[in-house]
């Protein structure tokens, strides 16, 4: 029920039109005049829902009244009575931002009615107002987390400036990306800006990578499986489309996945559905896809390799990444942004990098990328003594200088394949122990796929002989 301000000079019109309102349960305050209005409009508390006030009244008159009261801050709706066939004033007070107007005489009915109206176009007035500040908030933070995101991609070089506005466009749609670029050029950290700019920001971002399972978990894992499904499945479990309903779904190393696996994947993407593994219940897919190579897909599909439709399908809008020798510029900024993010880490008391480490840093391709700079960055920061980092903690092969060689197998008599094997098993064994025993982290220093490091642990009896360590 609405807090309603009446004005007549008439008094036999001004308590006639109370008491209906009264009776429809509304709270209702009276004014004799126009001046007598304003005043207790000025001084209300709490406010008026809506004003109805005469048109033609002595001193201040009705339009005077709207005038003020449209002026003032979270104005209420004024509806104005007029008297017969004043049409013309009535069209004159709405273009003055009247609600509405009613001619004399009117029914209670009709007084009912039009006031219910106007208080009902109010609260929708109220609600989209509240709807255009509540967008306009999240306009703001989804802003904010488009800088937070895009903050995390370093480098001002012109092909990065290029990459952070495609993902400013990118971002707010629902379309599907594929993120190209070499092996340790970032695109996990896209593929997180691309999430935390997006309207699912506050829906999970799950992460999966494609060539690190075999095809029968890789499916597993995606679609989940239910109780019974296979030998081992005695529960059910969901699975990462599940798991990211609502949110984003990164598949990284999507040119991997086998033919069969294509084919589910591409169900999914054309229909919006999928199925747990051993199930009859069809799912609803509601996430966003971005996936993730470094090989050139369309060389893959002209192999028949991947799918052709399952290509177009990914391909929607790439997001192209430059190797890191294509952003030189970009290397000292990355630099010291590993040196803040590592120095607690390696407990290192470096705080600068001299001009000739800096010279080499720049110099060097960096086959591995934006990855083997970090790598190199943390080792160099281990061996550091000072406060400044030099050339000579560089790895050699960074720094400009001759590897020393202070292993190798002996040589006589032995076929190469023995001896390479030999020199294999021991680079595993020592980042085995660098890496103080976890799998994804020996596979990254290595530079290999974790599946392949689990291949190459297997072989060599490397999990049975840690105790060599």
């Amino acid at each position: 029920m609405a807090r309603i301000l009446v004005v007549d000079d008439n008094a036999s019109v001004r308590e006639g039109a109370s008491a209906v309102l009264q009776r429809a349960g509304h709270e209702v305050v009276g004014a004799s005049s126009g001046g007598e209005a304003l005043r207790t409009f000025r001084e209300s508390t709490p406010p008026f829902d809506l004003v109805i006030t005469d048109l033609k009244m002595e001193g201040v008159d009705g339009m005077a009244v709207l005038r003020q009261i449209r002026g003032s801050d979270a104005a209420p709706p004024v509806l104005l009575i007029t008297a017969h066939g004043s049409v013309a004033a009535a069209v004159t007070a709405m273009r003055e931002g009247a609600a509405d107007f009613l001619e004399k005489p009117f029914s209670g009915e009709l007084l009912r009615a039009r006031v219910d109206k106007a208080l009902r176009h109010a609260a929708e007035a109220q609600e989209a107002a509240r709807l255009r500040g509540e967008n306009a908030y999240l306009r703001e933070q989804m802003m904010a987390n488009v800088a937070e995101g895009v903050t995390r991609l370093i480098g001002s070089s012109p092909v990065m400036e290029a990459v952070r506005k495609r993902i400013l466009r990118v971002a707010p749609t629902q379309s599907t990306v594929l993120i190209l670029g070499e092996s340790g050029t970032g695109k996990e950290l896209v593929a997180a800006a691309l999430h935390q700019a997006s309207p699912r920001a506050e829906g999970p971002f799950v992460k999966t990578n494609c060539s690190a399972l075999p095809d029968t978990l890789l499916e597993s894992e995606l679609f989940g499986h239910e109780k019974g499904a296979f030998t081992d499945a005695h529960r059910q479990k969901p699975g990462l489309f599940e798991l990211a309903k609502g949110g984003t779904l990164f598949l990284d190393e999507i040119g991997d996945i086998s033919p069969a696996m294509q084919v589910r994947l591409l169900r999914v993407l054309q229909e919006g559905t999928y199925q747990r593994l051993g199930g009859e219940a069809v799912l609803q897919a509601d996430v966003r896809i971005l996936t993730a190579t470094n090989k050139n897909l369309q060389d893959e599909v002209a192999a028949g390799r991947f799918r052709e439709d399952l290509y177009y399908r990914l391909h929607i809008i790439p997001v192209q990444l430059p190797a890191l020798r294509e952003r030189k510029s970009d290397v000292p900024e990355l630099v010291q942004h590993f040196l803040d993010k590592l120095r607690a880490k390696t407990r290192s008391a470096v705080e600068a990098v001299a001009p000739e480490a800096m010279q080499a840093l720049v110099a060097y391709d960096w086959p591995g990328n934006v990855r083997e700079l970090e790598n190199v960055i943390e080792q160099a920061l281990v061996f550091a003594e000072g406060d400044t980092l030099r050339v000579e903690d560089l790895p050699p092969h960074v720094g400009g200088r001759e590897a020393r060689v202070t292993w190798l197998p002996d040589l006589a008599g032995r076929p190469l394949p023995d001896v390479l094997e030999e020199i294999e098993r021991e680079l595993i064994l020592r980042a085995w122990k660098c890496a103080k025993g976890v799998k994804t982290e020996t596979a990254r220093l290595l530079g290999i796929k974790t599946s392949a490091l689990y291949y190459k642990l297997e072989k060599y009896g490397i999990e049975e002989g840690a105790s060599e360590f």
